[in-house]
């Protein structure tokens, strides 16, 4: 791993050259992709919950962070909690739903029990028009959930019981569904395991080896403190096109700076694409950088799938092959929908709003 701030190193042979922002005419044309893009990470059920704020100090919960509870505490938690909603959520689930939303070709790969609420995970996928053909594990773990709560200002605090999804493998993933789309998007969330992490990395040497579109997304700044080194690597071997808040990027290179931290890890990829809440984001691409209002919305209502909805219109602008101004734009509009609704997923038609 290079230390912050030093060039990065010629990119290895082994490795396709990176790609650009905007998607080879030839690439898009290519009748070998099926979709446009392949979501891998947690497959997860939301149960969501509005909550007052001295609700998180009486349960010890970190405002505004995911963290990873084991079964007694998700029990516990799980009746604490008003009265909510339950929704299919994960990270890259979410994303894939958008894209399908906004009318790309997307699918995921995740790993659900063969319970009730992995039924309700699949429904609600490929209801929202997304690919989901992982077979359901017939023994193990139950099926995943999120414990979300939401407090008056619309900021999300998540508590994760990870169960049959942190055991997604290498085996899980299918290299016909990688190698025929133009981007692959890996979550962050999922890199805690072993076996998970070898999932990762070999869907994205598919993807890399294919000459396709390799994208992570840093998910959560205690996930970026825990794998910052492995994450370090990723960035300068595999990934083009990477997905942060200010929070996570300033954590990756341990500064308080977010424009240092902007400028080092432009340095290690093609496309970092950085949202910034309120303050919209920060597109860093081909030595140029963007920034890009958010979309003005009346009131947060959740701010829940925020990041994994501005993913999806920001990769759709890619596939269209538009400006990174437009892709930004386009991610702005997704997040500015998902964040007026409790629930992580959107409630209309996106293709409708732009």
């Amino acid at each position: 791993m290079r230390p912050p701030g030093q060039p990065p190193a010629e990119r290895p042979e082994r490795y396709p050259a990176r790609v650009t922002l905007r998607l080879e005419p030839e690439l898009r044309a290519n009748p070998d992709l099926a979709l446009d893009v392949v979501g891998v990470g947690n497959a997860i059920v939301d149960v969501i919950s509005t909550v007052p704020e001295d609700f998180l100090d009486q349960h010890g919960l970190v405002k505004g962070a995911m963290t990873l509870i084991d079964t007694e505490r998700a029990t516990s938690l799980y009746a604490a909690m008003p009265p909510g909603i339950e929704t299919s959520g994960g990270s890259a689930a979410n994303t894939m739903a958008g894209v399908a939303s906004l009318g790309g070709r997307s699918t995921y790969i995740g790993k659900v029990r063969d319970d009730q609420l992995g039924e309700v995970f699949a429904h609600d996928t490929c209801n929202g028009g997304v690919g989901f053909d992982v077979p359901f594990a017939a023994e193990g773990e139950p099926t995943a959930r999120s414990l979300i709560q939401v407090t008056p200002d619309g900021e999300r605090t998540m508590n994760t019981f990870l169960g049959i999804s942190a055991f997604l493998s290498p085996g899980d993933i299918d290299q016909a569904i990688v190698e025929s789309a133009a981007i692959t998007y890996c979550e962050g969330y999922l890199w805690d395991r072993d076996e998970a992490k070898d999932a990762i990395r070999h869907a994205m040497a598919i993807a890399s080896d294919a000459g396709r579109i390799v994208s992570l997304t840093l998910s959560d700044s205690f996930c970026v403190d825990r794998h910052r080194d492995e994450w370090m690597d990723l960035l300068d071997d595999r990934v083009d096109l990477v997905f942060a808040n200010d929070a996570e990027v300033c954590s990756m290179f341990e500064t308080d700076d977010f424009d240092v931290a902007a400028r080092q890890i432009a340095d290690m990829v093609e496309v970092a694409a950085l949202t910034r809440s309120a303050e919209g984001s920060v597109v860093l691409a081909n030595g140029e950088r963007f920034d890009v209002p958010a979309t003005p919305v009346d009131r947060v209502v959740d701010a829940t799938g925020a990041g994994d909805l501005f993913a999806s219109g920001f990769i759709y602008g890619l596939l269209l092959g538009v400006s990174p101004e437009r892709c930004a734009e386009l991610g702005s509009v997704a997040a500015g929908e998902v964040i007026t609704h409790m629930g992580p997923r959107p409630h209309v038609q996106l293709s409708s709003l732009i």
